[in-house]
């Protein structure tokens, strides 16, 4: 029969597998893995939803509420807006772009910081003429690096500090975090600026998918109707419409099954769905001269460009309610009548039938319905509008306000007048009152998925550090950097973390690794502080795969980005993060 530990280890090797394979949502995989641990008697019974009342996961849920407010009163969008300038040389930009970023992420969600940062960085790539895959990924890495250099910037630091408060007592303040995030921060904004931006492929391809995307190039599905003028014709009838509304006819849908090939003689018949890729307004031209029809048209009153409608683009986080899932399976027309009128996926055109096509992080989405429709629509299926169509109404008159809740509420935590937790609270109150956020909103704001994680995973990291599985592996490293200097194991651990955060939840990471940096401190006799600060550094860095952290996933599809690109230049990233906090570390958190 296993002891204790080996069932520990093993389900977390479990848990890892699991969430690298991507299938099955990591909120339920945390959560199952907590209720095997609780049947394996592992986690007491009275502590199984413990989790669900620790301080860390009130705060998380708190500063993504923060983040709305902030986002809903102009605050930011105002700062943004004024500090993009197209005619700047690319290292400039970046280098600005960045910076804004990274200052936004230490102040709000990171996530929320390059979604509002996003389509100024299109916009400015169109004027430029360049691609904009050339600084999206430097924006996204700024993002992430600024989430370091305070408390709130990012769920790993809020982790590790109320960790602390667990195991020594005391929690980190405010901008304990600042010395050695804002030094990682400003090297790794500097690199991406001067030599990162170089070392992302000169595909073609990727020039050729930004604009694109920025154009609004859409996969989409007409219907062939009913009427006389609609019937017996053949497909090289529609070429000579197609060209001159620059529209691409990609495939042919008949019975709910694409036809193998598209001859030009293959005549069209009615409740036939033509494929075709193309803009927006070229969409709806074509649909005119061709006396064609979108899917659930009738479901409208009008054309696709009708008065009363509105066409949205929005592009799907990973974890959005319609990622892994079609439209015709969320019943999105019947459930909201809003019609996926089509699909921008990585600048690849496809041939199936766009309601029934499994829907990926990264795709970009259009959608048409009624203004109100839409929004709703929008926030349902948990995506997020681009090119500055946000689904909030943006309070400009409130930004000095909501910034000075804001700031009081940071001063009352950092004056120690206040817990963080109470403070955010507060805040979150006052930006009910003030109307920046609904009650609706409050909600809506949290991922609550990322929720169930921390709250399943804190019973769990507890039994692990309980049962000496992180002792185990704390000693494991010890064993790997015997006779070495105690910044050698500090560096090993980091490494370890870094390589768990590019594959897992940032969350996740930091639960497995703080146990770890603290087993190792204690065996070395060291400041405990010293390897907490690095697993919050290095669980915040995951710059080498799509899927480590969710700004990643975001730009892949508008970056034109491959898998492999992540490394060119993330690597280097990582080992300068390395480089510069180790140094940093010794300073500020000396061993």
């Amino acid at each position: 029969m296993p002891d204790d530990q080996t069932l520990i280890i093993g389900l977390f090797l479990v848990i890892f597998v699991l969430l690298v394979w991507g299938r099955i949502r990591y909120d339920l995989v945390a959560f199952g893995a907590l209720t095997l641990a609780a049947v394996l008697g592992l986690v007491p019974t009275e502590e199984v939803f413990s989790g669900f009342g620790h301080s860390a996961v009130a705060i998380i849920a708190l500063v993504l509420i923060v983040s709305r407010a902030l986002s809903a009163s102009g605050a930011v969008e105002l700062i943004a807006a004024r500090m993009i300038d197209a005619d700047r040389p690319l290292p400039l930009h970046v280098a600005i772009i960045g910076t804004v970023g990274a200052v936004l992420s230490a102040v709000i969600n990171n996530v929320a910081a390059l979604a509002l940062l996003m389509p100024l960085d299109v916009e400015a790539a169109k004027k430029a003429g360049r691609a904009a895959g050339q600084s999206l990924m430097p924006l996204s890495f700024a993002t992430i690096l600024g989430g370091m250099v305070t408390l709130i910037g990012t769920p790993p630091n809020i982790v590790i500090s109320e960790y602390r408060q667990g195991v020594l007592g005391e929690s980190f303040g405010m901008f304990d975090f600042t010395p050695v995030g804002l030094a990682v921060a400003l090297a790794g904004i500097a690199f991406v600026s001067t030599v990162g931006w170089r070392l992302l492929p000169a595909r073609t391809a990727v020039a050729e998918q930004t604009p694109e995307f920025r154009k609004g190039r859409y996969v989409a599905e007409l219907k062939v109707g009913d009427t006389e003028e609609a019937q017996e014709r053949m497909v090289r009838s529609l070429y000579p419409a197609a060209e001159e509304a620059d529209v691409h006819i990609l495939g042919l849908i008949r019975h709910g099954k694409r036809r193998p090939g598209l001859g030009s003689r293959e005549q069209l018949l009615p409740g036939d769905y033509l494929v075709v890729e193309g803009e927006p307004k070229a969409i709806e031209s074509f649909m005119g001269k061709a006396s064609l029809k979108f899917a659930g048209s009738e479901q409208h009153e009008g054309g696709v460009m009708a008065p009363g409608l509105t066409l949205k683009e929005a592009i799907v986080p990973d974890d959005a309610r319609i990622a892994g899932r079609t439209a015709r399976s969320l019943n999105l027309l019947h459930r909201h009548s809003v019609t996926l009128l089509g699909i921008s996926r990585e600048g690849r055109p496809f041939r199936d039938r766009v309601r029934l096509l499994p829907i990926r992080p990264g795709d970009v989405l259009l959608l048409l319905g009624t203004p109100r429709n839409v929004e709703s629509s929008i926030e349902w299926l948990g995506v997020l509008p681009i090119e500055g169509r946000h689904t909030e109404v943006v309070q400009r008159g409130k930004a000095g306000l909501s910034i000075g809740v804001f700031v009081g509420a940071v001063g009352l935590a950092v004056a120690g007048l206040m817990s963080l937790s109470i403070a955010l609270a507060a805040a979150v109150i006052a930006f009910v009152v003030l109307g920046l956020v609904s009650g609706r909103e409050v909600y809506n704001s949290i991922e609550w998925k990322v929720i169930v994680l921390l709250a399943s995973l804190i019973p769990l990291a507890e039994a692990f550090e309980r049962t000496g599985g992180a002792e185990l592996l704390a000693r494991q490293i010890l064993v790997l950097t015997e006779g070495s200097a105690p910044w050698v194991s500090l560096a090993v651990l980091m490494v370890v973390t870094m390589t768990m955060s590019d594959f897992l939840n940032n969350v996740a990471t930091t639960l497995i690794a703080a146990p770890i940096g603290l087993s190792i401190a204690q065996s070395l006799d060291a400041n405990p502080d010293t390897f907490l600060m690095a697993v919050a550094v290095a669980a915040s860095c995951a710059f080498l795969t799509p899927i480590g952290h969710k700004n990643n996933t975001i730009i892949l599809g508008p970056g034109g980005y491959r898998f492999a690109d992540y490394w060119r230049m993330g690597l280097p990233l990582e080992l300068l993060v390395i480089a510069v906090s180790i140094p940093a570390l010794l300073v500020f958190w000396p061993i």
